[in-house]
């Protein structure tokens, strides 16, 4: 007998749920971790714990939240409502297509991953490194440009590609990044099945599911070098030696006669950790808030 595959809607109640989802997420664990890893891709000579030092000193604990309002919040509400609705609707054409839930996983999260990138992350991820990598002071003790007026000037410069600088590594990392996370997460989903004898279509536990997204989310990591290239091409670090006009290629070409390879996974640690809060909420959590809403109002069965 053929797979029932069940159609999950999208609704302005599932577009809601991805931004609030992504908006908890970079508020507590999500914006630490994104500071820290994009200062070790930023400063590839620093190791994690100088990396934590320079945060704490150039503003405390709330260094480590540096760009979170309103880059972080905006991006984070845009992309999680793209994300989520996207990927439930091409996760769901997939598996109609005969796909495995694997495959749908990864296609399902490739074409939210890319989505999110070009329609809502361009500008907040760029204007969020700036705001990360920028120093509080100038050289003669002036007070820094406000990331708006850095906007502002970026803008009037270069115009929307100003702002936008970076988009394609951005897009890269976001399609890989929930392809594997997606993927990877259902592929553990179904390992975690089959070792505890579970049927097919049975449903895991709270922490079986969390499992599987910790599987995804770590290991979706891989492709830090897109995650380094993104933020060499937006921090706009005065460097001489630096060329020109960088593309994704040209920049990691850079990175790796400067740093070599070990430059190419600078700050992977926090991107794994990220990597892993970012799944559970958007895998894990957002599969059991949309079924909730699915059922929202319908009669539960009589008991027998």
């Amino acid at each position: 007998m053929a797979e029932k595959i069940e159609k999950k809607p999208i609704t302005i109640s599932n577009l809601l749920l991805g931004a609030g989802l992504n908006l908890a997420e970079v508020s507590s664990l999500g914006q630490p971790l994104e500071v820290t890893k994009t200062t070790m891709a930023a400063h590839r000579d620093f190791g994690l714990t100088q990396a934590v030092k320079h945060i704490w000193k150039r503003g405390g604990p709330l260094g480590f939240y540096q760009g979170l309002i309103p880059w972080a919040w905006f991006e984070a509400s845009t992309k999680g409502a793209v994300l989520l609705a996207v990927m439930t609707e091409g996760e769901y054409q997939f598996r109609v297509l005969g796909a495995s839930p694997f495959v749908s996983g990864i296609g399902g999260g490739m074409l939210g991953g890319l989505s999110q990138a070009y329609l809502t992350m361009g500008f907040c991820t760029c204007m969020k490194t700036v705001e990360i990598t920028r120093t509080k002071s100038t050289s003669d003790g002036k007070p820094a440009k406000s990331t708006f007026t850095v906007f502002k000037e970026i803008y009037q410069k270069e115009g929307i590609r100003g702002i936008n600088k970076g988009v394609n590594a951005v897009a890269m990392r976001q399609m890989t990044n929930w392809g594997s996370r997606f993927g990877l997460a259902r592929l553990a989903e179904d390992w975690i099945r089959n070792f505890t004898g579970k049927k097919k279509d049975e449903k895991l536990g709270a922490v079986e599911k969390i499992l599987s997204s910790v599987v995804g989310g770590g290991l979706s990591a891989w492709n830090q070098p897109f995650e380094v290239a993104r933020v060499e091409m937006q921090s706009r670090v005065d460097d001489p030696n630096r060329p020109k006009n960088l593309n994704v290629f040209t920049t990691l070409k850079y990175v790796y006669k400067t740093n070599g390879i070990k430059g190419l996974y600078k700050g992977v640690t926090p991107r794994i950790g990220l990597g892993v809060w970012q799944t559970i909420f958007m895998v894990s959590l957002g599969d059991y808030a949309k079924e909730y809403i699915a059922n929202w109002g319908k009669p539960k069965p009589a008991l027998k």
